[in-house]
């Protein structure tokens, strides 16, 4: 289903670029301690995790966006709401973002679903009975469509939100080298490269470190380093079989997709058509927001608001006699929640 999105700019915050820029200079990272837990993966690497603190509720799984982590504008204000909710909620990095270099010269990527599939699978066989939930940004929104799609009925996540996802990398990547956009590429590029160059200086890459400083876009970043480190043949086989798209279809789990029309990185094109959505997704499309904006006020960003108000709708509270609150999914169990509810939501 897509669905106008009731985001509403500030006043003071018009157009695509100070939406998108706002909270990256602006705001104030909510105060929520973080304990950092390391897990080692079966490949001998690790993935970080930063945990708010514990509450009694499902476990929801923040997946942060191209070289982001736990100190992202975004993500102390999504893991301030879900806690204040009652869930327990949590970052993973993906490899290398937490602030130390991974083992491997393998990094990251746009489809990179294996670690979260493992993570979610850890925390299940910890705790089978407690639910789990995940919210995806811009890359790692992209992956968590892509696991959602291609795993389908036996996906084991009882909710999932997607907020500015690339859902074509290739038309993503294009319009990066276009206009204004091409700031925002700059800057990203530049990150990517300067992670690059300190594995370079700290294990042998199999690729030409000596040409890092030379690539400008993020074409030529993904052919030169990410492509080749992460088995692909080239950019374009790269984007094409990592692109979240083709897989929105087989989405089963209960999904929220956050998705401005203005967004900077990518085209009105990249965002998917009614008929490519499968019916247990709500896309909802704002007429403005930029990328990973939606500024409503002082201190009032869409996301929080609306996956708050949807992870409260997919899940019911109930409150002991001490006044501990207590969430569990709503009704039947997530593989068998249908799908006709969710324009209620």
């Amino acid at each position: 289903m897509l669905i106008d999105g009731d985001f509403c700019p500030a006043w003071w915050l018009p157009g695509a670029h100070l939406q998108t820029l706002a909270p990256t200079l602006m705001r104030r990272r909510p105060a929520i301690p973080l304990r950092r837990q390391r897990l080692e993966l079966p490949d001998g690497d690790f993935i970080d995790l930063d945990w708010a603190p514990e509450q009694p509720g499902p476990r929801v799984i923040l997946f942060h966006g191209l070289e982001g982590s736990s100190r992202s504008p975004y993500a102390g204000g999504l893991m301030r709401r879900l806690h204040d909710q009652g869930f327990q909620a949590l970052t993973m990095h993906f490899r290398g973002c937490s602030g130390e270099p991974n083992r491997l010269p393998r990094s990251y990527f746009a489809g990179d679903t294996g670690d979260m599939a493992w993570l979610v699978d850890h925390l299940l066989r910890q705790e089978p009975t407690r639910p789990v939930a995940a919210i995806g940004v811009s890359l790692g929104g992209n992956a968590l469509l892509k696991w959602l799609g291609e795993t389908g009925p036996d996906n084991p996540l009882a909710a999932a939100a997607a907020i500015s996802v690339p859902f074509d990398l290739d038309r993503s990547a294009r319009r990066m080298e276009q206009g204004l956009s091409r700031f925002y590429q700059w800057y990203l590029v530049g990150r990517l490269k300067r992670s690059a160059l300190r594995k370079c200086r700290l294990m042998p890459m199999p690729l030409d470190c000596a040409a890092l400083p030379r690539l400008r876009t993020f074409r030529e970043f993904d052919d030169a380093v990410t492509a080749p480190l992460h088995g692909f043949a080239d950019v374009d086989d790269y984007y094409t079989r990592c692109s979240s798209r083709p897989y929105l279809r087989g989405i089963r789990c209960p999904t929220l997709i956050l998705h401005a029309r203005d967004d900077p990185f990518m085209t009105p094109e990249t965002v998917p058509t009614p008929d490519e959505l499968s019916p247990n997704i709500r896309l909802e499309l704002s007429r403005a927001g930029g990328h990973v904006g939606f500024v409503e006020g002082v201190g009032r960003y869409w996301p929080e608001r609306r996956i708050g108000e949807w992870l409260g709708d997919i899940f019911s509270s109930t409150q002991d006699q001490n006044g501990v609150t207590t969430l569990t999914p709503r009704g039947p169990t997530r593989r068998t929640i249908d799908a006709s509810n969710l324009d209620r939501l």
